[in-house]
């Protein structure tokens, strides 16, 4: 596996585990009563930091076991890596695009801080998420 597909699932990975801990953390805080009357911008902003930090220390970690077993491959890269990275920024930034549209839709209708910053929040993970897969698809079956 090359470095810049092992970054990839290092991602996914992170990110899979990310979305569902904020909104359990969200929901018990929550405790049955209103989303929009917990405090989620610390949660929020530890969530954003630990997966950040997370993503950091588990493509060290990985980049190290595959550095012993392969020196010279652990690194390298090649134009297709940089093409899949292309193609998996581009699907990013489509669902990002979506995120944005939902954000302006949700402050012009008034919308409480609390929706507005997780649909970005959302929009970002997800984004995130959905390049990981297709940059992993385009890992195992090729770009068409």
């Amino acid at each position: 596996m090359v470095y810049t597909e092992r970054n990839t699932w290092v991602g996914l990975i992170v990110t899979a585990v990310m979305i569902p801990s904020y909104v359990i953390v969200i929901l018990q805080r929550a405790a049955g009563g209103p989303l929009a009357a917990v405090d989620w911008f610390p949660i929020m902003l530890w969530t954003i930091g630990l997966s950040i930090a997370a993503t950091i220390v588990l493509s060290i970690l990985w980049g190290m076991f595959a550095g012993a077993r392969d020196p010279k491959g652990a690194t390298a890269t090649d134009v297709r890596d940089r093409d899949i990275d292309r193609m998996g920024g581009r699907v990013e930034h489509s669902f990002l695009v979506i995120a944005g549209l939902g954000v302006i839709a949700l402050c012009a209708i008034g919308a409480d801080a609390f929706w507005i910053a997780n649909a970005m929040f959302f929009g970002f993970a997800v984004s995130a998420f959905i390049g990981s897969i297709a940059r992993i698809i385009a890992y195992r079956r090729g770009l068409v």
